[in-house]
């Protein structure tokens, strides 16, 4: 596996996220396909129904689970290793489709935070959510 952490690898104290960008993490996906030679295979349409599929085993860790019971998980280290295995699933076909599309994620993401900033101003849904109330435009 290529080592994404650069200069920071022996740095144990730093999060992998501060050592690694979504530049990386999106090359490190391309490579993997391309190694494979699977590009064929992944389209947008096959991409959207893995991240569909992925998301889909996510929730199935919490099937069933009480709110208190899946609070309890952070401590479990089999199902925490087990849910971040499905996250990072997800992740790896969204930053896909964006390699497949042509489309930055970074800037995706920063886009639909301003747009849910707008959508739910903090004055507004500071520690509630009411799906009816009326949003500014």
């Amino acid at each position: 596996m290529t080592d994404l952490a650069g200069g920071f690898a022996a740095r144990k104290d730093v999060p992998m996220d501060d050592r690694t960008t979504v530049s990386e993490l999106r090359d490190m996906i391309a490579s993997f396909i391309r190694d494979r030679e699977w590009e064929a295979y992944h389209t947008p349409k096959n991409i959207a129904s893995s991240i569909a599929i992925e998301a889909a085993e996510l929730m199935e860790v919490f099937q069933w689970m009480t709110d208190e019971e899946a609070d309890r998980l952070k401590q479990d280290p089999e199902i925490r290793e087990r849910v971040g295995e499905e996250i990072a699933d997800v992740v790896f076909y969204c930053m896909d489709l964006c390699n497949c599309i042509g489309m930055d994620f970074s800037e995706l993401a920063l886009r639909k935070m301003k747009l849910n900033e707008k959508k739910y101003p903090v004055e507004l849904y500071k520690g509630k959510y009411d799906p009816w109330l009326k949003h500014p435009k």
